[in-house]
């Protein structure tokens, strides 16, 4: 029988992942999203709960061209502008998150072992 080591994001706790970095990543991008959701909600209280959370993951999920853009490239958000709508799934960003799709292979994860 094969060990196979799977990875899970502290704030998405139901997506699994097969590589400790791409895991972190995600774990950051939820982070920045949940950030940017709170910002969001402050400066626009009319936005609804789903409504900061979506465009706070779509943010997250586009940093590098937000942050091209808020650098003096304003042209970098043409990007976002000329590719497809991305449908973002509301996905709950606090410790406890609702069933979102899982990326791991269909056998249930096995907790690593803690190094010596």
């Amino acid at each position: 029988m094969a060990v196979e080591v799977v990875y899970r994001s502290s704030r998405d706790l139901e997506r699994l992942f097969m590589d400790k970095a791409e895991a972190d990543r995600h774990d950051k991008m939820l982070e920045l999203a949940e950030l940017l959701a709170e910002v969001l909600q402050k400066a626009v209280p009319s936005l609804t709960e789903q409504q900061v959370e979506e465009a706070g993951i779509y943010m997250a999920k586009n940093r590098d061209v937000f942050a091209k853009a808020f650098k003096s490239q304003p042209d970098a958000l043409s990007e976002l502008l000329s590719a497809p709508a991305e449908m973002v799934a509301p996905v709950e960003v606090t410790q406890e998150p609702e069933a979102v799709e899982t990326a791991a292979p269909a056998k249930p994860a096995k907790a690593a072992k803690a190094p010596k």
